[in-house]
């Protein structure tokens, strides 16, 4: 069995695809650079030397343009973004490409897919929803290498508290609340920011905030290791992979009453649930777990054990495994 996903890169889908490479026998991710979408006809041409591969595996924005003969389509839904719901997080060009071509070639992927999946049930009910494809949607969550991400060896930190926020620097992440959130933050809480796999973008400048810049996926488990909260306060996740990262770590986190986000955050237990860009809910839940050790402590193991019965990297594996197989018979 030899299943090839071609994927483009500098994203979360790309690193789960690359994960799945790691783990499945005979699964070869092969990225490409995200310009090449700009004559996507192309991208097959990219990739010639692979047509013997038996299944593919990739996402419905290109899927249809890696579509072989007699070789089954699955494609995985790592988010959605063709609703008018973005169309204020997007920019002008982006409302454009997400009405007329992605939405065309989206809806053609699905329709000549062998199998379609979501990261989560939120993606699966909105695809369904918004697309009216009447087929069903296997949800296989995103899976955490709880061996890599693990929280760290002690929780005696001194010092700041500090605040993670993990992702691109774009409306769409948040980001542009942060400098809002950090002016109300009590004085003993620094906000550390990446800036992603995608964006060079950066924040202005607020004495609490640090940009710490671009950090490789395989150093993101010592950066969550060295903080004490996650802020995560996106518009739509199709998963919300910081999310169960920073959960896997033992982290509390605080995110967006939004998405896919309730089907990984307990509200009250493993963090705050807070209103969509209500700045001032996410600075009041950050100053309460900085003023608690034992709440972030409380908070930090209940998502370490939700993560080990939910969202392992065994089981997204296993699950994968399973429908190639009874693809391919």
């Amino acid at each position: 069995m030899t299943i090839f996903s071609p994927m483009a890169k500098g994203n979360g889908a790309y690193v789960i695809h690359q994960i799945l490479a790691e783990n499945i026998s005979n699964y070869c991710t092969c990225g490409y650079n995200p310009y090449w979408t700009l004559f996507p006809p192309a991208l097959p041409v990219l990739f010639h030397e692979k047509k013997d591969a038996d299944l593919v595996h990739t996402t419905p924005d290109y899927g249809k343009f890696f579509k072989r003969k007699g070789v089954p389509l699955v494609i995985t839904f790592h988010n959605y973004v063709l609703d008018s719901f973005m169309d204020p997080y997007s920019s002008p060009l982006q409302r454009i490409h997400y009405k007329t071509d992605l939405r065309y070639f989206t809806f053609q992927s699905l329709r000549l897919a062998d199998a379609v999946t979501s990261v989560s049930k939120f993606t699966a009910m909105l695809v369904q929803q918004h697309t009216g494809y009447t087929g069903k949607i296997k949800t296989i969550y995103n899976g955490i290498d709880t061996s890599t991400f693990r929280p760290k060896h002690s929780s005696c930190q001194k010092g700041k508290i500090k605040v993670l926020f993990s992702g691109n620097l774009t409306k769409r992440k948040g980001a542009d609340l942060i400098p809002l959130i950090a002016q109300q933050l009590d004085k003993n809480i620094e906000i550390l920011c990446t800036s992603g796999l995608r964006t060079r973008n950066t924040l202005d400048s607020v004495h609490n905030v640090r940009n710490i810049g671009s950090i490789p996926y395989s150093d993101m488990p010592a950066i969550y290791q060295q903080a004490d909260i996650l802020l995560f306060p996106t518009v739509r996740e199709g998963f919300g992979l910081a999310a169960a990262e920073a959960m896997a770590c033992g982290l509390p986190v605080v995110t967006t009453n939004c998405s896919s986000l309730p089907e990984l955050i307990v509200h009250g237990k493993g963090g705050y649930l807070c209103g969509l860009g209500n700045v001032k809910e996410f600075a009041s839940r950050l100053n309460q777990l900085a003023d608690s050790p034992k709440l972030r402590q409380e908070m930090g193991d209940f998502n370490r054990e939700r993560v080990e019965e939910k969202f392992t990297l065994k089981q997204m594996v296993k699950e994968y495994k399973k429908l190639f197989g009874k693809i391919l018979g």
